[in-house]
């Protein structure tokens, strides 16, 4: 079983930076791939990036691709995503999760409870 809680969320202006963290506990939770996805109101869950257990190989939705940064440090058990440019459709819940490459949402099989980033223009 993997527990995972997310924080660095809050309120930023366009063209801002947020860092997003989420630790992992759980004695085999550095051995996932973990995935980010944001859902704004009213919308489905959107896949963001994802990043294998060993931290190589960081993959992008093009939305996001240039503007944001996944990563993770195995030693605190954490992966972190850099926002950097935001913009004010990047407004949503951010979620992360553990157990998958794969930018489908059906394939995690962990998930965290969110944190909220809103982009003020």
């Amino acid at each position: 079983q993997v527990q995972l809680v997310e924080s660095g969320g809050g309120l930023v202006q366009a063209g801002g930076s947020l860092r997003l963290s989420c630790a992992a506990s759980g004695r085999t939770s550095s051995s996932y791939a973990m995935g980010w996805f944001h859902q704004a109101p009213g919308k489905e869950r959107e896949f963001v990036a994802t990043i294998t257990a060993t931290g190589i190989g960081p993959y992008y939705a093009d939305s996001v691709k240039g503007r944001f940064t996944i990563s993770r440090d195995n030693a605190k058990n954490t992966v972190y995503l850099q926002m950097n440019s935001l913009k004010p459709e990047d407004t949503a819940v951010y979620y992360c999760a553990a157990g998958s490459y794969l930018s489908d949402s059906k394939t995690y099989a962990y998930w965290g409870q969110g944190t909220q980033v809103t982009v003020s223009s």
